[in-house]
């Protein structure tokens, strides 16, 4: 009983901050994401009926701890699903992403397991029940399901029964490049759910960020199918900015952001005035990722590798769902 897949990042455009379920990782609201090719983890799944507990390997490393517990975890859902819970298993994963230093390492990670585990163990899911499954794992992994890009809906129902991801466009439908700029690939010092929790529980700005994400979603996905990149840049770079600003007014306040942060911020908002269409946007880290249009990749490498405290540019293409490989 064994399976191995493969799940690209995902870098959301809208962005998914705040959990109104912490324990069945429900959202306070909708996100829209562009999956990435340039990062992926690509995670082995092997039952035996032999095992007397599960292990996982991360990059030839033996995992235990806290991240050990949450692949245990999730595999014990899927276990549950499958009606095999004396069933354990061998997790053996590559990722080729920085791991918890803002690029979605999880999204990659849980996308890769939930599809690898649910296939070695014999589950027969179609894509919205596996983007149900894999968000118990991660919230965000839930629109590493698609390629291209996907809206994750927040939903109603106390159960999670439709909170899921659904496909916007294939990765093939408009050729947006995006640039991560690693400025810091150490683990962050807040983590998202904790950094999410505490910005629900006490920040100031929270309810104005909520009121403002309809109006940006709405807009972004006419942007996205009218391929109008300055429209898509200018919706994702503000609605990154407010929810930034959300961990200001917090209590007490944090920020993912360093000095080097800011000095990419200044360098596209730089650019942009010497008339190239270049737009940030930032996850719960210090890194930033920019999006531009493939006529002007080679600038705008050359560009952020100049500019002071950038240690690695690394350049993704819209990205493919899940393979199984």
């Amino acid at each position: 009983m064994k399976a191995t897949a493969k799940a690209h990042t995902n870098i959301a455009l809208i962005k998914y901050w705040g959990k109104r379920d912490e324990e069945k990782i429900l959202p306070m609201n909708n996100s829209l994401s562009l999956t990435l090719d340039g990062f992926y983890t690509t995670t082995t799944v092997t039952f035996k009926e032999e095992l007397e507990e599960d292990s996982f390997v991360l990059n030839e490393q033996v995992v235990t701890g806290e991240a050990f517990n949450r692949v245990t975890n999730f595999l014990n859902l899927i276990r549950q699903l499958a009606g095999k819970s004396d069933l354990y298993a061998n997790v053996y994963s590559l990722n080729a992403v920085p791991t918890a230093a803002g690029f979605a390492s999880s999204a990659s990670g849980f996308a890769a397991l939930a599809a690898a585990a649910t296939r070695a163990i014999g589950l027969n899911v179609n894509e919205q029940e596996l983007s149900k499954i894999t968000r118990q794992g991660s919230g965000s992994a839930c629109r590493s399901i698609y390629g291209g890009f996907s809206e994750w809906v927040k939903g109603e129902e106390t159960d999670g029964s439709d909170s899921y991801a659904v496909p916007i466009v294939p990765a093939d439908y408009w050729d947006v490049r995006v640039a991560a700029v690693v400025l810091n690939a150490e683990e962050k010092g807040i983590s998202s759910r904790v950094g999410m929790k505490r910005t629900v529980d006490t920040s100031v700005f929270y309810q104005g960020w909520l009121d403002s994400v309809s109006n940006d979603l709405q807009a972004i996905k006419i942007g996205i199918q009218e391929r109008d990149f300055e429209k898509v840049g200018q919706i994702a770079e503000a609605n990154c900015l407010k929810m930034h600003a959300t961990t200001l007014g917090a209590n007490p306040p944090f920020t993912y952001w360093q000095d080097t942060t800011l000095n990419i911020m200044q360098t596209v908002q730089k650019m942009r005035e010497t008339g190239i269409p270049v737009y940030f946007t930032i996850d719960a880290g210090p890194n930033v990722k920019v999006l531009y249009l493939p006529e002007h990749e080679e600038l705008v490498e050359q560009t952020l590798k100049q500019a002071d405290g950038v240690t690695d540019v690394i350049l993704s293409r819209a990205g493919g769902g899940i393979a199984y490989l």
